[in-house]
């Protein structure tokens, strides 16, 4: 069976090609986040790290992939991952929650709204009703992305510190 594949054009015209992360792109996730800024990676794994472990990028990869798919993304001309998504969809199918990470040195092109819209089609062809995230509320920029794209925000559930962002997929 012939690998999925994505592309997309970012807002700047960066090309980008993207597909589910395997059992084999250890070494490769691994590489991206060591270049993802420290106050991203508490943004995305709500802790203070220095380093994403094997365990957590296992976590990533090695699962159930009809509940949860990691995504990675090239840059069409180069080999080195710039961004990865995720997307895992709860037991009763109806919501999946996403996350996104970008390496550092292409934030600003417009790749996670284009990782964004392309998790919420994906959220849509698996037929799920809501996406949703879980943002710190001082990752503005991503707080601002996922409102512009169509998500409602409210206090998450026990914790003020973080907020929960949601989109219906009905319609």
């Amino acid at each position: 069976m012939p690998e999925q594949q994505w592309n997309i054009a970012t807002r700047d015209g960066l090309q980008v090609s993207i597909r589910p992360a395997g059992k084999d792109d250890e070494g490769l996730l691994i590489e991206l986040f060591d270049h993802v800024s420290p106050e991203d990676l508490r943004f995305r794994f709500f802790s203070a790290i220095k380093h994403v472990s094997r365990k957590q990028i296992a976590d990533l990869i090695g699962v159930d992939h009809s509940a949860v798919e990691s995504y990675i993304a090239f840059a069409r001309d180069i080999a080195t991952p710039i961004a990865t998504a995720v997307l895992a969809c709860d037991r009763d199918e109806k919501r999946a929650e996403v996350a996104i990470s970008v390496r550092s040195d292409f934030k600003g092109h417009g790749l996670g709204w284009g990782l964004l819209g392309l998790m919420v089609q994906e959220a849509k062809n698996r037929g799920l009703e809501t996406i949703e995230s879980i943002e710190d509320r001082s990752n503005y920029d991503a707080v601002e992305l996922e409102q512009n794209m169509g998500f409602s925000v409210e206090t998450y559930p026990d914790d003020p510190r973080l907020l929960l962002l949601s989109k219906s997929l009905l319609a």
